[in-house]
C-alpha cells in the first residue's frame, strides 16, 4: 500500500514562525515522491484558544469552577465581555492584518488589563512617539500574557505560551507521573487538541503520522496525540522523533511509552523515515530498521542494521513550508529590546548553513551525540538556492540559520554569494566569537542582510573558559563583539553560571564584565542559563576532570540525560540566580548600571576584581599593522566619477556616491585614473578576486610610488570608511 505520512507539531512551541523539524522532512519526502503533509497543532491549539469561542468556553469553565481565585484571576474574570468581544481583533493583529488597531491599542481604552500591564510606565520611551506599531503589539503580548496567567492558575497549571507540560519532561527519569497524566481525564488544552487532530486525520487520511517532539514541552502533547490515534485509529501507525528523543530516549527500557506510539527513531529522521515507509509497504524486514525503537511483546528492541546511510545535505531536498498557514503566525513583541526580542517576534524561515558542529569541543555540550559531532556543511550556492526557492515558496525574505555555530568561513562566502546574486534578505545566526569575524568581515555580513548574532561568552572567565575547551578568551569574545556592534549588528550573548568549580569571586567578576559590555553598548541581548551536565558532554561522561561527581543515576527506565551535579570546589551556584537575573534584565534595557553588583543579591559577595575600564581598555586598543598580503579585497561602494583637477593643480577629485552618503577624495591623477579602474575590478561581483599582494604588485607595476604609504595615508583611510574592505 503506497504510504502517505502526516507530520505533526504537538504543543507547543513559538507561536511567529513554525518549528522547522516537519518543514524539512516533509522537503525530504518530496524529493522522493513520497506523499505527506504537515499541520501545526501548536498553532491551531493557541488560535483556537485565543478566541473569541475558545475564551467563550474558557471563562465558562472557570467560573463553573468556582475556586478561589487570586485577585489577579478574578480580576480577569470580571472583564471577560472584554476580552471575549477583544480577542478576535488582537489575534489578526498580531497576524500583522489589522495594523491601524494600533492606534486604539496604544490610546489606553480598548484593551483589558490585568497585572502584566503594572509595569508600562516607560514605554513611551522605549518606543519613542514613532513606535506606535511595537507598543501596540508590546501592549497586546501583555494582554495575552494575562489570559495565560488565568489559564495557569485556573484551568490547567501545564499551561505555558511555548511549552506544556514541560516539568513532566524535564524530570522524566520514570515513566509513571507522564502515564498516570495520560489516563486521567483530559484538560481544557488536551480537549481542544483532540478536536484539531480529529479535523487533520479526517482531512489528511494518513496512514503514518509522525510527530516532531524537540523539547520537554511537547512531550506530554505528542503522546496525547499518540494515544487518541491508537484509540480511534489503530490502523495508523504512530511514529514519534525529534530532538528531546535524541537525548533523552537513547536509552530508552520503560515499553510503556509504546501504549502511545508504535516507533521512536533516534537522531536524523531521514533514513529511519525512509526505512519505515518501506517496511509499512513490505519491501524491509524489521530488523533492517535504523536507528529505531519497537516494542516486541512487552520488551522494547532497539533496531539498527539497515545498510541506508545518512543523507548528505546536497540529498535533502528543499525544506517545504507548503500545507502550513504561514498568516496566522502571531508576531509577538514581549520585551523592548531589539535583540532578545528576534525569537519572539517576525516570521523566520528556518535553515541550517551545516550539519553538527565545526568546533564540537566544549565540554558542556552534547558533543558525543551525532547533532553536534558529524559536521558536514553546505555549499554557499546551495544554500542561496534554498533561500531562493523559500522566498519564492512564502513571499519571506527573512531567515535564521539554526546552527549549534555558525562556521565564519562559510559565513563568508555565504555573504559573497548573497550579494553576487542581488538577494534581498534579512538574516541572523548563532555564532562562536572567533577572530576570523574581523571588522571588515562583519561588513561584509552586514551587506548581505544579517541584523543580528549570538554568541556564547558563557562564564566570562578565562580559566573557566580553558576548562569549557570553549577556544576563545574574555578578550577575544569582546574585539569580536565590538566588531559586528561597529558594523551595525546586534549581539546576543549566552551567559552560563554554576560551571565545575567557578567560585563566588568569578560569579560577580563575570556579572562585571557583562554589566561593562552592555555599558559599552557592544552587546545588547543576553541570558543566564545555570550548568547542566548531561550524560552526552564531555563533564557528563568523565565528570572526576573536572572536579565534580555525579549525584544521580544515568541508567534510569525512561528519559536520560541531566545529571546531578556535586561540585565540592564551587560556591552555592543557586544563590546566584536571581541576582543575575534581575542586573541583566536591567542591563538590557540600559539600565542600572551605576548599581554596585552587591545591590543585586541578598547575601554578602566579593568585591568584583576586573578593573572599572576592563572592557573599554581591549576596545581602545590600536591595529597598526599591515594588512596581510593573501586577504581578499573588496569595494562594497558605488563606482566613482573622476573631476579633474583644473589650473595649477596636480591633484584630482574623486567624487562618490554610496547609497547613505556622499564623499570625495583628492589624490595624483595618475593615481586617481588607476584607482577607478581598479575600483571595479573588487567588485564582489568579479569572481576572479584581488589580493592586498596583487594590489601591491600592481600599483608599483603602474610606478605610483611607495604603496605602503599609499595604504597608510589619508585617502586609503577615506576608502576604508566608504566600502573598501579587506578580508
Amino acid at each position: 500500500m503506497k504510504q502517505k505520512i502526516l507530520f505533526i507539531t504537538p504543543p507547543f512551541v513559538q507561536t511567529n514562525t513554525p518549528y522547522s523539524a516537519t518543514v524539512y522532512l516533509k522537503g525530504f519526502l518530496n524529493k522522493r515522491n513520497i506523499s505527506s503533509a504537515q499541520v501545526d497543532l501548536s498553532l491551531e491549539v493557541i488560535l483556537a484558544l485565543f478566541s473569541s469561542r475558545g475564551l467563550s468556553s474558557l471563562f465558562n469553565k472557570v467560573m463553573k469552577r468556582n475556586a478561589h481565585l487570586s485577585d489577579n484571576a478574578e480580576r480577569i474574570i470580571n472583564l471577560r465581555g472584554n476580552y471575549v468581544s477583544t480577542i478576535d481583533n488582537v489575534i489578526l493583529f498580531l497576524q500583522g492584518k489589522n495594523p491601524v488597531l494600533a492606534n486604539l491599542i496604544c490610546a489606553g481604552n480598548y484593551l483589558p488589563e490585568a497585572s502584566r500591564f503594572d509595569e508600562t510606565a516607560d514605554l513611551e520611551w522605549a518606543f519613542g512617539t514613532a513606535g506606535i506599531y511595537d507598543r501596540a503589539r508590546h501592549l497586546a503580548t501583555l494582554y495575552l500574557e494575562d489570559l495565560s496567567d488565568l489559564i495557569s492558575e485556573a484551568v490547567d497549571p501545564d499551561f505555558g505560551f511555548s511549552r506544556y507540560a514541560e516539568r513532566l519532561g524535564r524530570s522524566a527519569a520514570s515513566f509513571d507521573e507522564i502515564d498516570g497524566k495520560l489516563n486521567s481525564p483530559d484538560s481544557f488544552i488536551g480537549g481542544i487538541l483532540k478536536v484539531l487532530l480529529k479535523k487533520a486525520v479526517r482531512r489528511f487520511k494518513p496512514s503514518a503520522l509522525a510527530i516532531s517532539v524537540p523539547f520537554p514541552g511537547n512531550l506530554y502533547s505528542a503522546l496525547k496525540c499518540g494515544q487518541w490515534i491508537k484509540n480511534n485509529h489503530s490502523e495508523i501507525k504512530v511514529i514519534m522523533g525529534g530532538g528531546y528523543v535524541n537525548t533523552e530516549l537513547r536509552s530508552l527500557k520503560d515499553p510503556r511509552i509504546f501504549n502511545y506510539v508504535d516507533y521512536i527513531t533516534l537522531d536524523d529522521g531521514e533514513a529511519p523515515l525512509l526505512n519505515l515507509m518501506e517496511y509499512f509497504e513490505g519491501a524491509r524486514e524489521v530488523c533492517d530498521l535504523k536507528r529505531t525503537f519497537v516494542r516486541a511483546g512487552n520488551k522494547i528492541q532497539y533496531f539498527n542494521a539497515s545498510q541506508t546511510g545518512d543523507f548528505h545535505q546536497n540529498d535533502l531536498g528543499c525544506p517545504d513550508y507548503s500545507g502550513l498557514c504561514l498568516d496566522k503566525y502571531l508576531s509577538l513583541v514581549e520585551t523592548v529590546n531589539p535583540m532578545h526580542r528576534l525569537w519572539s517576534d517576525g516570521r523566520w524561515n528556518k535553515l541550517t548553513l551545516a550539519h553538527g558542529c565545526y568546533w564540537g569541543k566544549c565540554s558542556f555540550c552534547d558533543s558525543s551525540l551525532d547533532y553536534i559531532k558529524r559536521y558536514e556543511p553546505n555549499t554557499p550556492a546551495l544554500i542561496c538556492d534554498r533561500m531562493e526557492a523559500i522566498i519564492k515558496q512564502t513571499g519571506q525574505n527573512g531567515f535564521h540559520f539554526a546552527d549549534e555555530a555558525a562556521p565564519p568561513l562559510l559565513l563568508k562566502e555565504l555573504a559573497l554569494e548573497i550579494i553576487r546574486r542581488g538577494l534581498t534578505v534579512v538574516w541572523w545566526t548563532n555564532i562562536r566569537f572567533e577572530k576570523s569575524f574581523t571588522g571588515d568581515v562583519c561588513l561584509l555580513l552586514k551587506e548581505a542582510g544579517c541584523i543580528a548574532v549570538a554568541g556564547g561568552l558563557e562564564v566570562a572567565s578565562d580559566r573557566l573558559l580553558r576548562l569549557i575547551n570553549k577556544g576563545v578568551t574574555v578578550s577575544q569574545a569582546v574585539e569580536v563583539a565590538s566588531n559586528f556592534a561597529g558594523a551595525g549588528i546586534m549581539v546576543h550573548t549566552y551567559l552560563m553560571y554554576g560551571f565545575p568549580t567557578q567560585t563566588a569571586q568569578e560569579s560577580i567578576d563575570a556579572l562585571e564584565i557583562v554589566r561593562q559590555l552592555f555599558m559599552s553598548g557592544i552587546v545588547q541581548s543576553g541570558f543566564w542559563h545555570r550548568f547542566a551536565m548531561t550524560v552526552h558532554s564531555e563533564t557528563g561522561r568523565n565528570p572526576e576532570k573536572f572536579h565534580v561527581r555525579k549525584g544521580s543515576p544515568d541508567d534510569n527506565p525512561f528519559a536520560n540525560n541531566e545529571l546531578l551535579c556535586i561540585d565540592r570546589k564551587g560556591c552555592d551556584h543557586g544563590k546566584f540566580s536571581d541576582g543575575l537575573r534581575k542586573s541583566l534584565y536591567n542591563y538590557m534595557h540600559g539600565i542600572a548600571f551605576d548599581f554596585p553588583l552587591d545591590r543585586w543579591f541578598d547575601f554578602d559577595v566579593p568585591v568584583t576584581r576586573i578593573a572599572p575600564h576592563f572592557v573599554s581598555s581591549i576596545l581602545s586598543r590600536e591595529d597598526n599593522g599591515l594588512p596581510c598580503g593573501n586577504r581578499s579585497v573588496l569595494w562594497l561602494g558605488n563606482l566613482p566619477m573622476i573631476i579633474r583637477g583644473t589650473g595649477k593643480s596636480v591633484a584630482t577629485e574623486i567624487l562618490f556616491d554610496n547609497k547613505q552618503n556622499f564623499f570625495s577624495i583628492r589624490v595624483k591623477k595618475d593615481l586617481a585614473f588607476w584607482l577607478c579602474g581598479l575600483l571595479p575590478k573588487l567588485s564582489v561581483s568579479d569572481k576572479r578576486g584581488y589580493s592586498v599582494a596583487d594590489i601591491k604588485t600592481d600599483f608599483k607595476n603602474h610606478k605610483l610610488g611607495d604603496f605602503e604609504k599609499f595604504i597608510s595615508g589619508r585617502a586609503f583611510k577615506k576608502l576604508r570608511e566608504n566600502g573598501l574592505i579587506i578580508i
